[in-house]
């Protein structure tokens, strides 16, 4: 068994919800997006992934960008932003990752598998 592939399929299915979640109270940069998912060895990611996905959740309606001058003279940055239908969607991943979260806690705490 290959514990990396399992990994590398949990970031799958979790980087849009770690974006979404980051940008719930705050704007960021593309390349702040990916400091921040350094932090967190487990669902780190790399420009090739995050940035089409910051693409694709704009073209979704989910994020609108801007962009802003830096203060160090350094090109400008675009920013993105949760839109409110963004907010609404990441509000139904919330109650998903719950219903998930208590369904693996449940199977982690059974003692015994019954046979129906």
């Amino acid at each position: 068994m290959n514990l990396d592939k399992w990994k590398s399929q949990i970031v799958r299915g979790t980087l849009e919800y770690g974006v979404l979640l980051m940008l719930k109270d705050d704007t960021c940069y593309g390349y702040e997006i990916l400091q921040r998912l350094s932090r967190y060895p487990i669902i780190s990611s790399t420009e090739s992934t995050v940035y089409p996905l910051l693409r694709r959740l704009q073209k979704e309606g989910l994020l609108a960008s801007s962009w802003k001058e830096s203060a160090e003279g350094l090109p400008p940055r675009k920013y993105y932003t949760l839109t409110d239908e963004g907010r609404a969607y990441l509000a139904q991943m919330d109650a998903g990752w719950q219903s998930l979260l208590e369904a693996i806690e449940a199977l982690k705490g059974e003692s015994s598998w019954t046979k129906s």
